[in-house]
C-alpha cells in the first residue's frame, strides 16, 4: 500500500508539465560590456528605451529597426551618435529574439526613457566584474589570478612557458600512445 501511494505521488508530481522544474544556471558576466548594468550574472539582451534599440550580448551586436526590418550591427547607427551607452538606461531581457515583441518592450520600459540612474559594470567594485577587459580593476585581477595560479601549482613545475607546454604535450602523447596500444591489442 505504501509503495502504491509513493508511486501515485511520483506520477502526479513528475507526470504533470506544471510540476516539472527545469533548473539551469547561466552566467555570462565575462561577455557583458562594461557599460552594462550591474546585478546580472546573465544577460542575453539589453533594451535601450531612449533609442528603442536592443543589444545582443553573445554576439556584441546592436539590433536596430532599419528599412522595415531588424538589422544586427556592430555599432549604433550615426543617428544615435550623441547618445552615451554608459549613461543610458538599459533593461536586461533574457528571452529569445525580444525584438519580435518590440512593441511590448517599448511600452513596458517607456517610463525609463531619459533616466540615468543605473550603476554600470565599469563603476562597480564587485570583484566578479573584474574579469571584464575594460574594467578599471581588470589588470589587478589578472595579476592576482596569476599569483593564485602559482600558489595552487603544487606539482613543482616551474620554468618557462615553452617547457611547460612541452611537458603537457608529452603527457597527452603518452595518453594517445596508450590508447593506440590498447586498440591494437583489442583491449578497448
Amino acid at each position: 500500500m505504501r509503495l502504491l501511494l509513493i508511486s501515485i505521488a511520483v506520477f502526479l508530481f513528475l507526470g504533470s508539465p506544471e510540476a516539472q522544474v527545469h533548473v539551469g544556471m547561466h552566467i555570462n558576466i565575462g561577455s557583458q560590456p562594461v557599460w552594462g548594468p550591474v546585478g546580472y550574472d546573465y544577460a542575453e539582451y539589453y533594451y535601450f528605451p531612449d533609442i528603442d534599440v536592443f543589444y545582443y550580448v553573445p554576439t556584441k551586436r546592436f539590433v536596430c529597426w532599419e528599412g522595415g526590418k531588424w538589422i544586427f550591427r556592430s555599432s549604433l547607427p550615426v543617428r544615435f551618435r550623441n547618445y552615451d551607452l554608459y549613461r543610458m538606461h538599459k533593461e536586461v531581457i533574457n528571452e529569445d529574439k525580444p525584438y519580435l515583441r518590440h512593441e511590448y518592450y517599448m511600452n513596458k520600459f517607456m517610463p525609463y526613457k531619459r533616466k540615468h540612474d543605473q550603476q554600470i559594470i565599469r563603476d562597480s567594485h564587485d570583484s566578479k566584474y573584474f574579469i571584464l577587459r575594460g574594467h578599471p580593476e581588470h589588470n589587478k585581477w589578472i595579476q592576482q589570478s596569476g599569483q593564485n595560479h602559482i600558489k595552487r601549482n603544487n606539482d613543482g613545475i616551474r620554468g618557462n612557458k615553452k617547457e611547460n607546454i612541452r611537458r603537457e604535450n608529452d603527457k597527452m602523447n603518452r595518453g594517445h600512445e596508450n590508447e593506440k596500444g590498447n586498440k591494437e591489442h583489442g583491449n578497448k
